[in-house]
């Protein structure tokens, strides 16, 4: 999933400044479980903005705003509500707000959130990161705990050495990480791994922009 957070009036009448008249679009999927950018949220916005002097042409929750033909598909039928529209608020992620801009072909669109990680859901409204998108997992060695995310330096191979009471040194509050990859391996007879010495990163996988075809 995910995980973004809003970002505040303040910040959203600053890059609206020029526009007046708004339309608002949310996500049904990872910002509508954030309570950032479903329903309620847009609806909420949508008033906040009134207020301020804005003029809502109209609102949309898609499912999701990432699928770039869902979002071609929509506006193609909501053409009236979009050429009333001087600029479009988009309660999602960042690929989100991009989509919109690509099915929209070049309309002004701006990113009502800020878009924070990828992770995992604990409890409701309680959201931890669980990885880094690197494209060179290696999970099968650490038995589904991520050394690259989970530790604060992001050592392929440790520990470190500088853990005390189990904690990490550089943020006391925070469990070291190898210790819990290495409580992990006991638990699930796989001490075995600890031996096998990590090979370093291949970066060619995060040369970016990344294009997938299945």
């Amino acid at each position: 999933m995910i995980i973004t957070k809003q970002k505040n009036i303040e910040s959203m009448l600053k890059f609206l400044k020029g526009s007046r008249k708004i339309f608002i679009v949310g996500c049904a999927q990872c910002a509508t479980v954030c309570k950032t950018g479903g329903e309620e949220e847009v609806s909420d916005i949508a008033s906040t903005l009134k207020k301020k002097g804005k003029v809502i042409t109209g609102t949309a929750v898609l499912d999701p705003v990432c699928h770039l033909v869902k979002v071609k598909q929509f506006f193609q039928k909501n053409k009236a509500a979009l050429s009333k529209s001087d600029a479009l608020l988009v309660m999602a992620c960042g690929d989100g707000t991009q989509s919109i801009i690509d099915g929209t072909k070049g309309m002004k669109a701006y990113a009502g959130l800020d878009t924070l990680f990828l992770g995992e859901i604990e409890r409701g409204g309680h959201f931890s990161q669980k990885c880094v998108l690197c494209g060179d997992c290696i999970l099968d060695q650490t038995e589904g705990i991520c050394p690259i995310t989970i530790c604060t330096k992001g050592l392929l191979n440790g520990p470190c050495g500088g853990s005390k009471n189990k904690k990490c040194e550089i943020d006391k509050e925070r469990d070291c990480g190898w210790i819990l990859i290495y409580t992990r391996l006991k638990e699930t007879g796989s001490l075995n791994k600890m031996k096998e010495v990590a090979k370093p990163q291949d970066y060619s996988k995060q040369i970016k922009p990344q294009k997938v075809i299945l």
